[in-house]
């Protein structure tokens, strides 16, 4: 059929309407007339792609025009090459070059469940996928599989939602086996800031040495105690003996001992049958010791507070003190009866110790960091002795 748009004719026209030689003309505008609304740039946007495709998985549904059945774990799934090739490059390069199978009617698939083939073409054919606790592994798998980027990233964040403290660690040696680095950081910070929970599930007691380490050698690790690092890291030796005892000594190595509870290390590390029948970690433990009597005069890389547990080594100047870690400087308790005289300080277990301050003068004053409710760890460097952040006192002037 041809459509043809023209003027109505006249009577007077109508004697020459059978004539041959006269030709009935199409519609004609003059080009100099033109206003650009004789054109209609028409589009029925996304509805007509999703409409198309749910035709083509009806299609599917009824077996007409597949030119392909993709085989796995013995469940056939007839397809159509065309929609395949034109999702996913795997099936692109499958069918479009000189393979064996772009000749075959019968294409068998290994390595990936049936279950997430169907849930794969699924979203092939409609865009959607529904993405379950159950599935998510191996919808994963297989959309990294056949290279379908926005099914695979979908999956990824699916999984990071999910993130629990009986899961974490799971989720991220998956996460690491599949390069998927967003996901990996964002489980090991979960797993850091939710550690007293995380050590009580049973994935944690899988972890491998290197990554237990990785956990409590960091000062990012949320605790409220170093109870809590040393009863999780004992937990996972006991679990399995034999194979773990000879890797206790490296382990403690990152417990913070001299910052447990003198009582609670004299009664309950000391007290360890394991730790008891491992001379190796004899230092360690005479290590803690020392602190528990010296306080602040022993120092090593275990005595130095992690950041959760809200203390902090810092600087120093009697009346005043810096942090490093906030760049934050705070004011302390005053000294009493204000003079130009000298003084002489020196810390013990984290309080300062002031004399002096006059002739003669018998006075000699505590700054008790306990009583003064300040979250800082002060530490030791007069007479000579060097520490990581160098204390420093000042005359009061």
């Amino acid at each position: 059929m041809v459509l043809i748009l023209g003027r109505r004719l006249n009577r007077e026209d109508s004697g020459t309407r059978d004539s041959p030689a006269v030709k009935r003309k199409v519609f004609e505008v003059d080009s100099k007339t033109l206003t650009g609304n004789e054109v209609l740039d028409f589009s029925s946007g996304s509805s007509h792609s999703e409409a198309i495709l749910q035709v083509f998985n009806e299609f599917r549904d009824s077996r007409l025009f597949t030119d392909v059945v993709i085989s796995v774990q013995g469940r056939e799934f007839p397809c159509h090459r065309a929609v395949l090739s034109a999702c996913s490059s795997y099936f692109r390069a499958m069918f479009c070059n000189d393979h064996r199978e772009s000749r075959e009617m019968l294409v068998e698939i290994n390595g990936i469940l049936a279950e997430a083939m169907d849930s794969f073409l699924s979203y092939v054919y409609t865009g959607r996928a529904k993405i379950t606790t159950e599935n998510v592994q191996f919808l994963f798998e297989t959309s990294s599989l056949f290279q379908i980027s926005t099914l695979r990233e979908a999956c990824a964040k699916f999984l990071e939602d999910q993130l629990d403290p009986c899961n974490c660690l799971g989720i991220q040696r998956f996460a690491d086996a599949h390069s998927l680095k967003q996901l990996a950081s964002r489980c090991r910070s979960y797993a850091l800031a939710s550690f007293p929970d995380v050590a009580q599930h049973e994935e944690f007691l899988d972890l491998r040495r290197d990554e237990l380490e990785e956990y409590i050698c960091s000062d990012e690790l949320a605790i409220g105690k170093e109870e809590v690092v040393f009863e999780a890291v004992m937990r996972w030796v006991y679990h399995s003996v034999e194979p773990r005892r000879p890797v206790l000594k490296e382990l403690l190595h990152h417990v913070r001992l001299p910052l447990l509870h003198p009582n609670y290390f004299v009664q309950t590390v000391e007290g360890d049958q394991i730790i008891q029948t491992a001379p190796e970690c004899y230092q360690l433990l005479h290590e803690a010791r020392r602190y528990h009597v010296l306080g602040n005069e022993m120092m090593s890389p275990r005595t130095r507070p992690r950041r959760s547990t809200g203390f902090s080594e810092v600087i120093v100047v009697v009346g005043e003190c810096y942090d490093p870690v906030t760049g934050e400087w705070k004011s302390l308790a005053k000294l009493p009866e204000f003079t130009k005289s000298e003084y002489a300080v020196c810390a013990l277990r984290n309080d300062i110790l002031v004399s002096g301050g006059r002739i003669n003068g018998r006075d000699v004053w505590m700054y008790n960091s306990h009583i003064a409710l300040l979250p800082c760890c002060i530490q030791y460097a007069c007479f000579g002795i060097f520490c990581v952040f160098t204390l420093s006192f000042k005359s009061l002037l």
